[in-house]
């Protein structure tokens, strides 16, 4: 009996704690805010992107007419996040389990918004470029 009482109060301590996750992520992804996620490197912008349980940010703010370089990090992504899709640039790859991936995303102009997602369009990610 105490095994059973056990388990059904760690299932709702996890169901619950999934439920809050999920509530954040989608919180950010409605409030359609930016992170300062962009840096400058010989000349190109670097953005930076974590891939695991989806990307983070969601929504990141980068200037046109620039040569662009997508970093893509992870750590312990076991999911589909680790599949990338950026259609409009013809980008597809997998990223390793734990560390950077860069993709060259030539100059784009203002007024542009990159679309990104997971290799089964769950997750996603855009860059509006001004």
């Amino acid at each position: 009996m105490k095994t059973i009482t056990f388990s059904l109060l760690a299932i709702l301590l996890l169901g619950g704690m999934y439920l809050a996750a999920q509530e954040n992520s989608y919180q950010d992804e409605a409030s359609g805010e930016s992170a300062n996620n962009v840096t400058m490197e010989d000349g190109k912008q670097i953005i930076a992107i974590t891939a695991r349980g989806g990307y983070s940010p969601k929504v990141s703010n980068a200037k046109a007419e620039i040569p662009t370089i997508i970093r893509m990090k992870t750590k312990g992504a076991f999911d589909c996040s680790s599949s990338v899709v950026i259609p409009s640039i013809g980008y597809q790859g997998f990223l390793p389990t734990s560390g950077e991936t860069n993709i060259d995303v030539p100059a784009q102009k203002a007024g542009t918004t990159l679309q990104g997602m997971c290799g089964m369009g769950m997750y996603r990610f855009q860059i509006q470029f001004s």
